[in-house]
C-alpha cells in the first residue's frame, strides 16, 4: 500500500490534526508534573510518552478506519449497537477507580492495563447509527411514532445508560444528535415533543436522586452538586479548579510566561486533561490560546466543506454528526477553563493527554477522512 493512498482524503484537515497533535505535546509534558511530583511519584517523561503512544495508536486507528469505504459504517452501527448497550450496562453496574476516587465511567481492561471510557466508543456508535437511519428515510413525510422505536428508543437508551455517570457526555452526545437531526430537516414539531419527553424524564431523574440520594452513584451527587453552586463557592472543589484555571489564564497575559513555566500547572488537578488549555494560556498567552481556538474554527469550515461536497446523504450526515461531536468536546473544554460553563470532565481533542477519548476521536477522524477520500477518488476519476 503506497503512502499515497494512506493520505488520501481532505489534506487540509489532516495537516490541522497533525499541527494539533504536535503541540500537544507542550503542554501535556509541562502539565504533567502536578501527577508526577504530586500523585504518583513518576517523572513528567513517562507521561509523555505514554501520550505519544497513545497518539500513535489513535494515527495508527485514524488512517486504518479511512481506508474503509463508508458505507460498510451502516451495517457496522447496527452489529455494534447492542455491544455498546452491553459495555455501558457493565460500565455503569462496575466502573473503577481512577486516582483514588470512584469513576462508574471507565472500566479496566487487564490484559493491555489500562481503563477505557465506554460512553466515547458509545458516542460514535449513536451518532452513526442516527446517520444511517436518517440517510434512509423521507423526513418531510415520517410521522413521529414511526421514529420511536427505531430512532429515540435506543438514542434514549444509550443517553439514560450514560448519564448517571457521565452527565457531560450525555448532554454532548445527545446536543449532537438533535444538530444533526436540525441539520438533517427532521421535522420541528417531532424535535418539541422529544424536548417535552425529555425535559419530563430529566426532572423525574432529579427529583429521585434528590430524594433517595443513597439509591443513586456517586457521580450524580458529583454533577447535581456541580450545577447548582455554578458561579458560587459552595462547592469547595470546582470552585478551587476554576480559581486556578482563571489565576493561570490571568498569569498568561498576551504572549505567556514560556513553555514549560506555568506556575498554576503544580496546582491545578487536571491540569493535562480538563483544565489544559487553562495552562496553554498560561504559557503561550491569549495568542497562543487563540491560535488553538482558529485550529478547531478551521477545522470546522474543513468538515463544513466535506459535508457540502459529500455524494450521499449518509456521508453527508455522518460527517456532520462526528464533526459536531468532536467540536463541541473542543468548546465544552474550552468553555470550562473559562468559566463559561460548569466543570464537565471533558478533554480537548488531540491535545488533552488521554486514551479512550483520544482514540475515538481519531476513529471519528478517520471516518471523516474516508468519507473525504470517496470524494477525492470520484473527482480524479
Amino acid at each position: 500500500m503506497s503512502l499515497k493512498n494512506i493520505v488520501f482524503g481532505d489534506r487540509v484537515l489532516l495537516v490541522i490534526i497533525i499541527l494539533l497533535s504536535l503541540f500537544s505535546f507542550f503542554p501535556v509534558f509541562s502539565s504533567s508534573s502536578y501527577l508526577s511530583y504530586v500523585i504518583d511519584g513518576s517523572s513528567p517523561l513517562y507521561y509523555l510518552i505514554k501520550h505519544f503512544i497513545v497518539l500513535l495508536f489513535g494515527f495508527a486507528l485514524m488512517f486504518s478506519i479511512k481506508l474503509i469505504p463508508y458505507n460498510l459504517y451502516k451495517g457496522m452501527s447496527i452489529i455494534l449497537m447492542p455491544i455498546g448497550v452491553l459495555l455501558l450496562a457493565y460500565t455503569l453496574s462496575k466502573g473503577t477507580i481512577i486516582a483514588g476516587s470512584a469513576a462508574s465511567r471507565w472500566i479496566d481492561i487487564p490484559i493491555v492495563g489500562i481503563s477505557f471510557q465506554t460512553s466515547s466508543l458509545a458516542a460514535v456508535i449513536i451518532i452513526t447509527y442516527v446517520a444511517r437511519y436518517l440517510s434512509k428515510v423521507d423526513l418531510k413525510k415520517i410521522k413521529f411514532k414511526q421514529t420511536i422505536l427505531p430512532l429515540w428508543f435506543p438514542v434514549f437508551l444509550y443517553i439514560l445508560l450514560i448519564l448517571p455517570s457521565n452527565l457531560s457526555s450525555a448532554f454532548l452526545i445527545f446536543s449532537s444528535i438533535i444538530l444533526i437531526l436540525f441539520i438533517s430537516g427532521f421535522p420541528f414539531r417531532h424535535m418539541v415533543k422529544i424536548f417535552l419527553i425529555l425535559m419530563l424524564l430529566l426532572s423525574s431523574f432529579y427529583l429521585l436522586a434528590k430524594t433517595f440520594p443513597d439509591q443513586f452513584p456517586n457521580r450524580i451527587d458529583t454533577w447535581i452538586s456541580r450545577v447548582e453552586n455554578f458561579n458560587s463557592t459552595q462547592n469547595l472543589d470546582a470552585s478551587y479548579q476554576i480559581e486556578r484555571a482563571k489565576m493561570a489564564i490571568n498569569n498568561g497575559g498576551l504572549i505567556g510566561v514560556g513553555a514549560g513555566k506555568s506556575i498554576m500547572k503544580n496546582h491545578l488537578p487536571q491540569s493535562n486533561s480538563d483544565f489544559i488549555f487553562a495552562i496553554i494560556v498560561e504559557e503561550f498567552g491569549i495568542i497562543g490560546g487563540s491560535v488553538i481556538i482558529l485550529l478547531y474554527v478551521l477545522m470546522f469550515f474543513r468538515i463544513l466543506i466535506i459535508t457540502h461536497k459529500a455524494d450521499d446523504k449518509f456521508g453527508k450526515i455522518l460527517v456532520s454528526g462526528l464533526g459536531i461531536l468532536i467540536l463541541i468536546q473542543a468548546f465544552t473544554n474550552i468553555s470550562v477553563a473559562t468559566q463559561i460553563i460548569p466543570v464537565t470532565g471533558q478533554n480537548l481533542p488531540l491535545i488533552s493527554s488521554g486514551g479512550s477519548s483520544a482514540w475515538m476521536t481519531c476513529i471519528s477522524l478517520g471516518m471523516i477522512l474516508s468519507v473525504s477520500s470517496s470524494i477525492k477518488k470520484k473527482k480524479i476519476g
